[in-house]
């Protein structure tokens, strides 16, 4: 026993500190902290082993996530067998879909940064050697690659995957955007009561995030091209075999670079993931989510990346892919069985301009290139060709103008092409609620601009998505008759002319704070311009008797992060001085 201890302490004190989590577990100082580790089953032999932190994000009440204690379970199990120790531990989570069109929806936004938080919190505080992050859906994705990108240590990304697309009885294809719009259609008596239930039964089928390229499957797909996911992040249906399988490769694998620095987060994902993440959020015509939590992602990793720089990728990339809602019946498993975002991403390199940066890390220890090379269209009516491409240009497109100096967001793929250009009467609301009000009332007709001012990050606050108002519109049968412009934002299940993210919003004297019922609004997608028909001084003599409408917010945090909180023109991240 005596020379064992001997062992044991030469093993333990006096070897150089080779590991992160030797902060909490090396020599005769840390003998409380390796007591209360103990506790928790840890024995001798485990304080040579690397530490690797599971952030887990398991949550009943979200499909993409009630099912993600078993991948945990599944993650720990082989991250022993490979050597290592795991601890994990859990995030919150907010189901857009569930929260949306109450004022539930003013706290998703805001949980993206609890979960940020959340992630530096444990990881840094207790000093563990690696990460492997389990997210899937809304903004969960995003808070956790900010986390991890302050850690800074070896992580791999291994979402929960997709849910199956739902199928009527007639065969034709729904999901969640197919529900609300049901609800616009049942509102004018379109379809009966029947008809919406079985809706309602079939839309979503199965565990996973919402089938079609909402903002969970787009953030799970630009992780695999900025790197720090295994292919087929985005598109292998949840709970399969094949799920399962990735799953158990991504907990060897982080225990393989868990003392590896080359992989620490920032060497990942720099700017040439940044990049390429834009490269194929326009490809594939994403979330327009995706721009606000890019740009969040671009400043955690220090990348400077401006919203306008948006607009010189997608005049580069080629838009190849449409997804729901773009087009009812293309879905992310039939992206999977076309070949992937590796499909994708080997089209676009194809173009030949290097606009996709081919060099890039990833996670696996290949370059992006290399991951790509053997790649092929398997169906080329789901992912289409350079020459047989929906446009030529890419799927997102920023607009500027009198009525967005700092910019606005619109997803052009999911636009009718006669409302690229467009002019109409604004229509204004000072709330998303007024605005179900009103367009469920009658008060918007065909040629009209639906304004929803005062929901940004700071006047919502908490930027709610504007998936009501817009299905209600589509539902209507006004999809290509009736614009909509917003300091809000919109579900990645939204379709239209719905332009988000007018910044400065209206709560910070934006000029769509100033808007009036009647005043013309000019949008032309493919000048990327957004302005009101009015004339400086005009503008300049509202500006002088402009009261900001500000609502009254009772929670605190809400009221914090009103207060800390930028624009969406830099992501909405928060400050971090006053």
């Amino acid at each position: 026993m005596k020379i064992y201890i001997l062992w044991y302490n030469f093993l333990l004190f006096y070897q150089g500190i080779s590991m992160r989590s030797d902060t909490i577990k090396r020599g005769w100082e840390r003998t409380p902290h390796r007591s209360l580790l103990r506790a928790t089953g840890l024995k001798d032999e485990d304080f040579k082993k690397p530490f690797i932190g599971i952030a887990n994000s398991h949550i009943d009440i979200i499909p993409g996530h009630f099912f993600l204690q078993e991948y945990g379970r599944i993650i720990k199990e082989e991250i022993i067998k490979a050597g290592g120790v795991p601890f994990e531990f859990n995030t919150i989570g907010v189901d857009d879909g569930i929260a949306m069109g109450h004022d539930g929806m003013l706290y998703s936004l805001p949980s993206r940064e609890i979960i940020a938080d959340s992630i530096e919190t444990v990881m840094q505080a207790h000093k563990l050697d690696a990460l492997i992050c389990v997210p899937n859906c809304d903004k969960i994705v995003p808070g956790m690659l900010m986390g991890a990108l302050r850690v800074n240590v070896p992580t791999i990304f291994i979402s929960g995957g997709p849910m199956k697309a739902g199928h009527l009885k007639d065969g034709s294809a729904v999901d969640l955007a197919t529900a609300f719009e049901a609800v616009g259609k049942k509102s004018r008596n379109e379809i009966s009561d029947e008809d919406l239930y079985e809706i309602e039964c079939e839309a979503c089928p199965s565990g996973g995030s919402c089938s079609g390229m909402f903002t969970a499957n787009s953030m799970n797909s630009l992780c695999e091209a900025m790197g720090v996911a295994l292919p087929g992040n985005g598109t292998v249906l949840a709970q399969t075999p094949e799920r399962y399988e990735m799953v158990r490769t991504a907990a060897k694998r982080i225990v393989e670079i868990a003392d590896d620095q080359r992989f620490n987060m920032r060497n990942v994902l720099n700017e040439k993931a940044v990049n390429n993440a834009f490269v194929v959020d326009m490809a594939m015509g994403g979330s327009s989510n995706t721009v606000l939590h890019m740009l969040a992602i671009a400043n955690e990793a220090e990348v400077d990346f401006k919203l306008k720089d948006i607009n010189k990728i997608s005049e580069n990339v080629s838009h190849i892919a449409k997804i729901s809602p773009a087009i009812s019946t293309v879905h992310m498993e039939d992206i999977q069985r076309a070949g992937g975002v590796n499909a994708v991403m080997k089209e676009v390199a194809n173009r030949g301009n290097n606009v996709l940066q081919t060099d890039a890390l990833m996670v696996t220890g290949e370059t992006l290139g290399e991951r790509i090379k053997d790649a092929v269209i398997k169906d080329t009516s789901v992912i289409h060709t350079n020459d047989n491409a929906y446009s030529k240009v890419g799927g997102l497109s920023i607009l500027y103008g009198n009525l967005a100096t700092d910019g606005a967001v619109v997803k052009t793929a999911a636009i009718d092409p006669k409302m690229r250009q467009f002019s109409g009467k604004a229509v204004v609301f000072d709330s998303q609620q007024q605005a179900i009000t009103g367009i469920m009332g009658g008060k918007v007709t065909a040629g009209d601009v639906v304004v929803i001012r005062y929901e940004g990050p700071r006047g919502g606050p908490g930027m709610q998505e504007m998936l009501s108002p817009t299905s209600l519109i589509m539902g209507m049968g006004l999809g290509d008759k009736v614009a909509l412009i917003t300091d809000g934002r919109f579900s990645g299940a939204t379709r239209g002319a719905s332009i988000g993210h007018v910044s400065p919003e209206a709560a910070e004297g934006g000029t769509i704070g100033l808007l009036k019922d009647g005043d013309i609004i000019d949008i032309d997608v493919d000048k990327h311009i957004l302005s009101v028909q009015l004339s400086d001084d005009e503008l300049a003599e509202r500006r002088a008797n402009f009261v900001e409408y500000k609502k009254d917010i009772k929670s605190k945090w809400l009221k914090r992060y009103r207060i800390l909180v930028s624009n969406a023109s830099t992501g909405a991240v928060l400050k971090t001085e006053l």
